[in-house]
């Protein structure tokens, strides 16, 4: 079989393990008899925040066969179960993140292109199972290509200006049409609930009838016209001026799946035409929503061609800001969260606080000229699909509008300015920029309050479950606080270094090294810094022929332990190992052992040591030795 082949035969046996193993727990959390045992995790993942780097998962290339949940590959074992220790491994891997999902609130936005698309019953299949997880789920769905195809069945043609949708009778007909076709759709399809035969083997098949899943709608959502901006009429489009979160909070807590169209009901009694986009960030962001996830038709790539797995916000902040000069949109998110102050990044010099080693080792260059933002001749184009604007926005004095999902109105009785992102029109349907539009919605929303945003392929079968309940995901991630306050080391952080590490040496855990030594290894230093004091540390020390790296020096400050910030500094130097070509870590340790088996580590011979690291090791430390490959 073909090396591709090879990939996709693994695909699909991910998914399959992980539909199989999630379809388990489902069956577990719904009082099934004979409960399966849960086995414990043994691989040492831990939450999402410390696990997800952007490597290439060790899967593929492994003789596995495709399961018998509807994955079908060639060979005499097509029609076999996935082997046992597959699923097991499977299982391991995920369940740590079904435990860590359940009971949140994800809102998810599923655009135009996947609605209409074949692949939209396999993704809502897949949220009905997340569901059975106990997940709760907002879901907001496309209408645009629906209502563009609907006017040209009616002899009609769809008008765009910039980003937004001219509404007019012949449209707001074909809006509400749509709109409601597509909740009939999802209802229908989220009404089977998990297939029979499944089940069968598992019990009584009556006590199954019961698990359909309830979808709720209504009008949670309240608007006003845009009306005339710039000379343009456009009749009956709406911006957001009310999530109404107690309502849709009511319908989660009962269980049931909340759908939203963008059909918005005005203060006067009108059925308005929103964007999607501006409904589902103003509804994350108003219900403080653990995720937004945006199901796209595609996936991020960097100018090399590579599926961007992670960014961190502080990352996005300066790609889009690279952009300003050149891009109408970018310049929109500078000015917005310059003059608003939405959780500023930045110290007075109008730069973004990203760890300098990221500009030295070119992993933040990765991202510089690499998401398809290029129309092709070189220029970037005006409007992208994304808006934030209008003097109406700027002016708004209010950076937290959407803490309570009432908090539109500015004083006076009159709501200013879009609430939320809108992305659309004609520079979106060709999508000329990429997906760059997603990207700025998505920092404006982590600027916001959200955690995570996550940006999924909706075309490949199962991402959805691969980016939630695997290490390094099927799509990117966008993250406010993965990695704040992480940068490289600077002479004026060596007293804060000598506090965190001096009682580590003093008890023997780490060597001890003089001032002059941790400065001649100061450009090997990684530190967290919060509220000007540096809380944590280590060191990479690379050692590029052998294309491995010392891990040293990890210490956490007294007063923060216990938080995750040694997790996060560790999966930080695993990201830059990996931006400098190393493909393991290693490290010498006396009294913290489990702490990095835990963490994937596993003990090895002294020979597995760099010679040139080997020649320097004091022998009389009696030091064991760990290793992990990336």
């Amino acid at each position: 079989m073909c090396d591709e082949g090879k990939k996709q035969v693994t695909h699909l046996s991910r998914v399959g393990s992980l539909y199989m193993a999630t379809s388990v727990v489902v069956a577990r959390l719904a009082g099934e008899a004979s409960q399966p045992k849960v086995l414990p995790s043994a691989n040492g993942v831990s939450s999402e925040s410390y696990w997800r780097v952007a490597a290439t998962r060790r899967w593929q290339g492994r003789g596995v066969r495709c399961c018998a949940a509807g994955f079908r590959g060639g060979g005499a074992d097509a029609d076999a179960v996935i082997a046992s220790e597959d699923f097991v491994g499977f299982f391991r891997e995920a369940w740590p993140y079904i435990r860590g999902h359940r009971g949140s609130t994800f809102v998810v936005v599923i655009s135009s292109e996947v609605v209409c698309g074949p692949h939209f019953y396999r993704v809502l299949q897949d949220i009905s199972l997340l569901h059975g997880l106990g997940i709760k789920f907002v879901l907001v769905p496309g209408t645009h290509i629906q209502i563009d195809k609907l006017l040209s069945e009616r002899g009609k043609k769809a008008k765009y200006v910039g980003q937004y949708r001219i509404t007019d009778e012949d449209a707001r007909k074909a809006a509400m049409d749509a709109a409601g076709r597509i909740r009939l759709t999802i209802e229908a399809k989220l009404s089977p609930g998990p297939p029979m035969l499944n089940l069968r083997r598992h019990g009584v098949i009556g006590r199954w009838h019961g698990l359909v899943d309830s979808i709720a709608s209504g009008n949670f959502l309240g608007a006003k016209r845009r009306g005339v901006v710039n000379g343009i009429d456009y009749g009956f489009t709406g911006e957001v001026t009310k999530i109404d979160v107690s309502r849709i909070r009511e319908r989660l807590d009962s269980d049931s799946i909340v759908v939203i169209s963008n059909m918005g009901f005005s203060s006067s009694g009108d059925v308005l035409n929103c964007n999607t986009y501006e409904v589902a960030t103003a509804c994350a962001l108003a219900l403080e929503a653990d995720k937004l996830i945006c199901v796209v038709d595609g996936q991020v790539f960097d100018d090399h061609g590579r599926a961007i797995q992670y960014m961190s916000i502080e990352e996005a902040d300066l790609l889009i800001r690279k952009r300003a000069r050149q891009s109408d949109i970018a310049a929109s998110y500078v000015k917005v969260v310059d003059e608003e102050g939405i959780n500023s990044l930045h110290k007075g010099d109008d730069r973004p606080s990203l760890s300098p080693k990221a500009y030295i080792n070119g992993y933040a260059a990765s991202f510089r000229n690499g998401l398809g933002f290029n129309n092709g001749n070189g220029i970037y184009s005006g409007e992208q699909g994304f808006a934030i604007g209008g003097e109406e926005r700027l002016s708004r004095s209010n950076a937290d509008p959407f803490k309570n999902g009432l908090g539109f109105n500015n004083g006076n009785g009159i709501y200013s300015g879009e609430q939320g992102f809108a992305i659309g029109g004609e520079e979106r349907l060709s999508r000329s920029n990429g997906y760059l539009s997603e990207l700025v919605a998505a920092a404006y929303v982590c600027h916001g309050g959200v955690q995570r945003v996550h940006i999924i392929d909706g075309c490949v079968d199962g991402s959805l479950l691969l980016e939630l309940f695997t290490r390094d995901g099927a799509g990117t991630m966008i993250a406010r606080d993965v990695y704040e306050g992480t940068r490289m080391a600077t002479a004026e952080d060596l007293p804060g270094i000598r506090k965190i590490i001096r009682p580590l040496e003093d008890s023997g855990v780490l060597v001890r090294r003089t001032d002059a030594q941790l400065l001649e290894a100061l450009e090997s230093f990684y530190v967290v810094e919060r509220d000007g004091s540096i809380i944590a540390c280590a060191a990479l020390f690379p050692f590029p022929e052998e294309q491995s790296g010392e891990v040293a020096a990890i210490a956490v400050s007294e007063e923060c332990r216990g938080r995750g910030q040694g997790d996060k500094l560790l999966d930080y130097v695993e990201k830059m190992a990996l931006s400098l070509g190393l493909k393991k870590l290693f490290l010498l340790t006396t009294r913290t052992a489990d702490w990095f088996v835990r963490r994937g580590f596993s003990e090895c011979s002294i020979g597995s040591i760099p010679e040139q690291r080997r020649k320097r090791i004091n022998l009389s430390r009696g030091s064991k030795y760990y290793i992990k490959q990336l």
